[in-house]
Parts: C-alpha cells; sequence; structure tokens
C-alpha cells in the first residue's frame, strides 16, 4: 500500500478487534459514540480499548451533536487522537470544539448530489480533515454506518485545502474501484468489515486493506 493511502476502520467494538485491525494494516482506529448505533460503546469500554493502540495509530471518537458534558468526560476518561463530528455540527461549533477539547476535528460531510459538495469549503477552513459520507436516507436515525455508497464520480477531480477521506458503503469488493474513481488517499470502512452489526470480522479486515493495496500498486 502506498504511503499516501491510509485506511480508518471505525466502529470497534471487541478488544480484540484492535489488533486485528491493526494486524490489517489500519493507521486509524474508530470509537463510535452514538446510543443508536450497533457499535456504540461506553466511556470505560472505549478506554480500555483506546489504551491497546500502539503509539502512530490514530484513534478517533466519532460523536454526533456531542454536548460539552460528554466531550469533557470522553477527553478525561479516553485516550483521543482526533474527534469525528458526524452531526449538523456547524463550522463554529467544529471550532469550540476544537478549543475546547484541544483535539484535531475531522468534520463528516454527507454527500447526495453535487449541491453537497459546497459543504466542503465551509468546513475545511476549520476542520483538520473532512470524511465524505453518503448521505443518509430520508428518515433514518443514524447519520453513518448505513452501507449506502454515493456517486463516486462526483468527486473525481476534485481537491481540497484540507486532507479528506472517503466513506460510504466501502467493502473489499468495491474499495479499488473507488479509489480510482475518487483519487482519495484516505479511506474509511466500518460495515463493510464486518459479519455483523457490530461484528468486525478480521479477514474482511484483511480484504479490505489488501483491495486498497491493489488498487494503489496498480
Amino acid at each position: 500500500m502506498s504511503a499516501d493511502t491510509k485506511v480508518k476502520i471505525c466502529g470497534l467494538t471487541d478488544p480484540a478487534d484492535v489488533p486485528a485491525a491493526i494486524l490489517a494494516g489500519a493507521s486509524y482506529v474508530g470509537f463510535v459514540f452514538f446510543p443508536k448505533s450497533p457499535r456504540h460503546l461506553q466511556l470505560d469500554e472505549a478506554a480500555f480499548m483506546a489504551a491497546a493502540v500502539p503509539e502512530g495509530i490514530t484513534r478517533v471518537a466519532l460523536l454526533v451533536d456531542p454536548d460539552d458534558a460528554l466531550l469533557d468526560e470522553l477527553v478525561a476518561q479516553v485516550e483521543i487522537d482526533m474527534l469525528q463530528l458526524h452531526g449538523h455540527e456547524t463550522p463554529a461549533r467544529v471550532t469550540e470544539v476544537k478549543a475546547r477539547t484541544g483535539l484535531p476535528v475531522m468534520k463528516v460531510v454527507g454527500v447526495g448530489d453535487a449541491t453537497d459538495l459546497t459543504q466542503i469549503g465551509f468546513y475545511e477552513k476549520v476542520a483538520d480533515q473532512i470524511l465524505v459520507d453518503a448521505k443518509p436516507p430520508e428518515g433514518a436515525d443514524r447519520p453513518g454506518g448505513n452501507a449506502m455508497r454515493f456517486d463516486w464520480t462526483l468527486l473525481s477531480g476534485r481537491r481540497w485545502t484540507r486532507p479528506w477521506m472517503l466513506a460510504g458503503g466501502l467493502r473489499p469488493d468495491n474499495v479499488a474501484e473507488a479509489i480510482r474513481l475518487t483519487g482519495a488517499r484516505q479511506v474509511d470502512v466500518s460495515s463493510g468489515v464486518e459479519s455483523a452489526p457490530g461484528i468486525k470480522d478480521p479477514e474482511k479486515m484483511r480484504a479490505f486493506i489488501d483491495s486498497v493495496r491493489g488498487a494503489t500498486e496498480d
């Protein structure tokens, strides 16, 4: 895999997921703090798992419109390197979260069509990274992790001032195509490497990262 291509495996729920993701080649591991998600963790569970992550691997906390109390608890109890904001946080709120926690922020932008890409211009001014994900379906109770993809050709040839990551319906059998169409040098996967919702599959994690390798070596 190219040194410029990084994989984030999000939604780890079992302590065994940590070494499995790292052995597979993940550069980022993600922990979800959102009760409606099958990947939701309690702070003590996440603290135990985050403590086992070796230096050099970025530990990401996924949050949805967190209030200040949750941010304070999270930072006090869990070793986290980056926050992923997956709700309706405004650019001003992103700035507040960064200042309050002292942590870099990855802001998620949901994409359904080309008009949604304009939001990236607002967030790249304040966020440290952008995650471009599929917009959830109407009425969905979760902002992500829905195994949905969007039209990847919308990103073809586009570049932004901040590092960005591609998410949304990625699996071992389609991530290479997604990389070729978008030029992504960072990809995020959760449900695409699971045997059931919230249950990571070590073989699928390895297959996913092998596919990323293959795409970047072509």
